[in-house]
């Protein structure tokens, strides 16, 4: 541990009683010494050796003093402390009934018996009055620990529904600090509001019996009070925060004297196990040979985490019970009091910067630079310098320098600035990229080329033969090996023949335009990735395909078109909608009709407010006309001294009042509008979205998916859905068993040790489909309900 810092302050208090033990207890003279002796115990023998006598040393001793008293020598610097930025702890320890809530709170009857608390509060909001030159803000709440739960005792304050309880819970944060989630904190403005907090959570505690106190405190408490401070003066961004905590802990008791029983019983436990793991922490901070400190053991040591062995002022009141009968109870509390005393602690500002004023002071003083730099250029002759960010037309000249230079039309490039150099490697990086896709893309152009003149010579190669065993005829497998080009073109792209049929079909038939051929491939990138396609786009595709289809063929030109090729999507695209697709393209529908309403009362608001904001204007400029023209002409004067309106000054005040009035119900209904045509411009989106995703999964099921694979995912049963799949898993359905053995046969010789590999491999692939196939179908069971088919969503609830 840490050997600086400032020890805690710890202080002693008697409980005022007529049955004091002067003969046990002695209190020097100085004010800061505990003298106490025991009796022997006789039945121990001649021989006894037992110790009989203790000295504790405080930082003083508070014995028949008042309550004022208490709070100057305790606590008053603490506070004071903690409007100047510093952490502090008052926190009272002693057994039941020995005055520990007294100390604190305090008589609620009586003015002048009032606690540390109520006491603190007074000095917070005198000071804040005080320190005008500070904007001091102040926070309260309050915590009771409760048979080791956290319980929020101004829970009440705030309108909380009923069976939904905040969840209170301590969590840990940089710099050895601690906050209570979940506890509610309230603002204070004077001390009369921070008293009336103070009271609703002293009559939420729990109290209960008890044969040392009637009103026994059964749970500890923290009072924290939070406070913030920005000077007024000063333009500095920082600012101080502070933590007050007013902690009155439960007192610790001796079963055996006591007596108790049941509930009783069980909070003396809870409190006696809290009070041990208190302790524990106190020892561990004392010994600075210690690293670790076990505050986690209880809710208490971990809420007083940052209270114990922080940046904080400490100081504790041991309230002693100064009877004969509570001799040991008293020896116990000094020497917890002694074990504190030995805790240093290192007090330190919370300082904080606050980001908008840092941003406006770094703002100015890059202001400033900018006109030093500017004066130096000046008197150094130096042509014009911009020190602004770079407009478009020097963009455009720094990328015509660096192409020049790239070309190596010009040798090098003239740098004047950091700025400029940033700019010019930027220019290097996108020429770089641009090149490399321009590379990129010959490259698989020649690709494309080389594939096609291959296919070609393979197509004439296949022409010339003679039919030998081993020969490949077509796409399918003869008696010998298959080409390898050909297997892998079937593997890979097993929809690459369909496309090219198709091809030759369009360029036969001359029936697809370039402007079908763009609106297939901008419906297969959203079939890709649904997610990219942006309103704009969606609206876009949605209209072309509507007009390619007035502009493509009829019903009796569709004859025309091979039965082997898909037809155009434009014309699929509007059967879907008047047949499959019909339910979601009405939602759709009437979701853009309402649309349209809302735009349409939107715009008429719009214009409405900008109408009564310039009748506003003009009002005002009559209004103030009106009051210049009086004020030349001289006004009347009431018999009391008030100036009187005239006629039409009045009325254009009236007239003023209700255009205000005007103008802010239909500012409101504006706001409110808006809202509704954002929520019905979302609507409209999914609804779309909803649309063209379900019109490609019945494109790819009905035209791009064979009838023998279609076949085989029908024969695999509901858990397999056409159109929910990729396309090559779809297609590679038809690969027989003995393809099957083949290719693997193949990787085993490769790999003879890879059988393990793909039986594990196997049995994964089983365990999958198997959880997938129980888990769509309880999802089904679920959507579908009873009645076994799945209910179309309502309007405007489109998912």
């Amino acid at each position: 541990m840490n050997t600086h810092g400032s020890e805690v302050k710890v202080f002693g208090r008697t409980r005022p009683t007529a049955n004091f033990a002067q003969d046990l207890i002695e209190y020097v003279p100085d004010g800061q010494t505990v003298n106490v002796h025991l009796r022997k115990d006789s039945k121990k023998g001649i021989v006894n050796n037992q110790l009989n006598s203790w000295s504790f040393r405080l930082d003083r001793v508070l014995h028949d003093v008042s309550q004022e008293e208490v709070y100057n020598g305790v606590a008053q610097s603490v506070v004071l402390g903690a409007l100047d930025g510093y952490n502090g702890t008052v926190m009272c320890f002693g057994q039941t009934g020995a005055g520990k809530t007294y100390t604190m709170t305090g008589a609620t009857e009586s003015y002048k018996e009032r606690g540390i608390i109520p006491r603190a509060l007074q000095e917070v909001f005198r000071e804040v009055e005080q320190r005008s030159d500070h904007n001091i803000t102040v926070h309260l709440s309050f915590l009771e620990i409760y048979n080791e739960t956290l319980l929020d005792l101004l829970s009440s304050v705030k309108e909380i529904p009923a069976g939904a309880p905040r969840a209170v819970a301590i969590v840990d944060e940089g710099g050895g600090s601690v906050t209570v989630k979940g506890l509610s904190i309230h603002l204070v403005h004077n001390e009369e509001e921070a008293l009336n907090l103070l009271f609703e959570g002293e009559m939420n505690r729990i109290i209960g019996a008890h044969t040392l106190n009637r009103n026994s405190s059964r749970s500890h408490c923290i009072f924290t009070v939070h406070i913030e401070s920005h000077s007024r003066t000063l333009s500095d961004a920082k600012y101080v925060t502070s933590k007050l905590n007013l902690v009155d802990l439960a007192g610790s008791e001796r079963l055996g004297k006591t007596g108790s029983e049941g509930q009783i019983l069980k909070e003396t436990m809870y409190i006696n196990k809290s009070l041990s793991f208190l302790e524990q922490a106190i020892l561990a901070l004392a010994d600075r040979r210690r690293d670790h400190v076990p505050f986690r053991q209880s809710k208490l040591t971990h809420a007083l985490k940052d209270s114990l062995g922080g940046n904080c002022n400490t100081v504790l009141v041991a309230n002693i019970y100064g009877e004969a009968a509570q001799i040991e109870e008293t020896l116990s509390t000094l020497r917890f009091a002694s074990r504190m005393k030995c805790v240093r602690t290192e007090p330190a500002v919370n300082e904080h910067v606050d980001p908008v004023l840092q941003i406006k002071k770094l703002q100015k003083e890059i202001q400033l630079l900018k006109q030093e730099l500017s004066v130096q250029d000046t008197l150094a002759n130096r042509t014009v310098m911009s020190y602004n960010g770079f407009t478009e037309n020097q963009v455009a000249e720094i990328q015509s320098q660096v192409r020049r230079y790239l070309d190596g039309t010009v040798d090098d490039i003239n740098i004047v600035s950091i700025r400029q150099v940033k700019e010019v490697f930027v220019q290097f990086k996108l020429a770089l990229q641009q090149q490399e896709q321009k590379t990129r893309a010959e490259m698989i152009q020649g690709c494309t080329q080389e594939e096609k003149a291959q296919s070609t010579q393979s197509a004439a190669h296949a022409k010339g033969t003679n039919g030998m065993v081993g020969d490949v005829d077509g796409p399918s497998f003869g008696a010998g090996m298959a080409s390898t080009l050909e297997k892998n073109n079937r593997l890979q792209s097993p929809h690459r023949s369909k496309i090219k049929k198709g091809k030759d079909i369009n360029r036969k038939e001359g029936a697809a335009s370039p402007a079908q051929v763009r609106e297939a491939e901008a419906l297969s990138t959203s079939r890709m990735n649904p997610l990219l396609v942006s309103q704009k786009d969606m609206e876009g595709q949605e209209t072309e395909l509507q007009n390619q289809d007035s502009q493509g063929p009829q019903a009796g030109d569709r004859e025309h078109f091979r039965t082997d090729s898909p037809p155009p999507k434009a014309a699929a695209f509007e059967d879907f909608k008047a047949e499959r697709g019909s339910e979601i393209n009405r939602i759709l529908k009437e979701n853009k009709s309402v649309l349209a309403e809302r735009r349409r009362r939107l715009r008429e608001l719009t214009d409405g407010v900008n109408g009564a904001k310039q009748e506003i204007d003009r009002t005002g400029v009559q209004l103030q006309l009106q009051r210049d023209q009086s004020n030349r002409h001289g006004r009347f004067v009431s018999a009391g001294g008030e100036p009187v309106l005239e006629e039409a000054e009045l009325a254009l005040l009236l007239r003023l009042q209700d255009l205000k009035g005007q103008y802010r119900h239909q500012y409101k209904e504006l706001r409110s509008t808006k809202a509704e045509v954002n929520y019905c411009e979302h609507l409209v989106d999914q609804c779309r979205t909803r649309l063209f995703s379900e019109f490609e999964s019945w494109y790819n099921e009905s035209f791009l998916i064979p009838e023998e694979t279609q076949a085989i995912l029908r024969a695999g049963g509901p858990t397999i859905q056409p159109g929910l799949i990729p396309m090559a898993k779809a297609l590679a359905l038809e690969e027989d068993d003995q393809e099957h053995f083949e290719h693997l046969r193949s990787q085993l010789l490769t790999s003879p040790g890879a059988i393990s590999y793909f039986n594990a491999h196997d049995r994964t692939l089983q365990r999958r489909n198997y959880s997938r196939t129980i888990t769509h179908k309880l999802q089904q069971k679920r959507i579908t309900g009873d009645n076994g088919r799945t209910k179309l969503p309502a309007i405007l609830s489109v998912s």
